[in-house]
């Protein structure tokens, strides 16, 4: 039987998008304790206290701490941001050799210390690494979660809503598929302001190449980001953030993650990015979108990308 947990989350890797996803956690005031570990004991000693003197103006208090794995025994969520970083011009899928030893090891930390919870894992590329975690975790593939294309979807729905002047919120659609470069636009039942886009694609002649170009804008965003700045911090720890609450609130969301199928979309044993129905348990169910055959095509060559890799650290028995 599970233990009674409450509101703590450790958070595994203050880089970039750990320190994104704990100022968006700490703004918004979802968790109790967030306890933060990193190998850098400085740089997390200096950012712990700069969140802490930022509580004050949060909407409530969360106590911000220096971690260690023995944190995991009576935490909620663990949230793995940690590993090697993706280089400009080199493609998610090319770091998983770097990372997947990384998640061995953590995952056995985390195990190791009596974690009875939900594990997000954000370390790209994030597919494989989320099924890599649910090996090594031996937890319940529900409790095991990707941040999938919550962040590729988000973008998606931004250039859409630049496309019409219409807020995002507004926009439901969603990027499936791998977080990379084989992902995929499910058109066919996206909407804008309750407007099917196929619709107005019928309607309006060079509708449908404007969109595609939008998907290419949306795929290939990480890129220009990285190549600017160093690396994406910003977008995906905000997503990781409203995952968070998602379990902690139990509200029952469709958000698209990586989560792990088994017979969804007529696939099985792969981790990949698709709406599913998040709530205190984890992934509550997986939410099979009903694809066109372009779009099952195109999903289809995602997941045989993904497996032939997975399948080099996973044989299949």
């Amino acid at each position: 039987m599970r233990k009674t947990i409450g509101n703590k989350v450790v958070l595994i890797g203050a880089g970039d998008v750990g320190v994104a996803y704990a100022y968006a956690l700490v703004n918004q005031g979802t968790v109790d304790h967030l306890a933060i570990i990193d190998i850098d004991a400085k740089k997390l000693r200096g950012n712990v206290m700069d969140l802490n003197h930022g509580v004050v103006w949060a909407g409530s208090r969360t106590r911000v701490t220096e971690g260690t794995y023995a944190d995991c025994e009576d935490a909620a969520i663990v949230v793995i941001c940690a590993g090697a970083a993706q280089k400009p011009g080199e493609t998610r899928l090319q770091l998983v050799d770097k990372n997947m030893n990384i998640m061995k090891s953590i995952t056995d930390e985390i195990m190791s210390n009596g974690f009875d919870g939900i594990i997000i894992v954000a370390t790209n590329p994030v597919d494989l690494l989320t099924y890599g975690v649910w090996k090594y975790s031996g937890l319940d593939h529900h409790r095991v979660i990707g941040s999938g294309t919550i962040l590729d979807s988000a973008r998606y729905r931004f250039m859409l809503g630049e496309l019409d002047h219409t807020s995002p919120m507004s926009i439901h659609a969603y990027i499936i598929g791998e977080h990379g470069d084989t992902e995929l636009p499910v058109v066919s039942s996206a909407t804008v302001a309750g407007v099917p886009l196929s619709v107005r694609a019928a309607k309006e002649p060079d509708f449908g190449e404007r969109i595609e170009r939008i998907f290419e804008e949306t795929r290939d965003a990480a890129y220009e980001i990285i190549d600017a700045k160093g690396s994406t911090s910003y977008g995906i720890g905000m997503g990781l953030a409203r995952i968070t609450k998602a379990i902690i609130r139990n509200q029952d969301v469709a958000l698209p993650v990586s989560t792990y199928l088994e017979g969804e979309y007529g696939v099985d044993d792969v981790y990949i990015g698709t709406p599913a129905i998040i709530n205190r348990t984890g992934v509550a169910r997986v939410v099979e979108l009903d694809l066109n055959e372009h779009e099952s095509e195109r999903f289809r060559h995602s997941v045989d990308t993904l497996r032939a890799i997975q399948e080099e650290f996973f044989p299949r028995q």
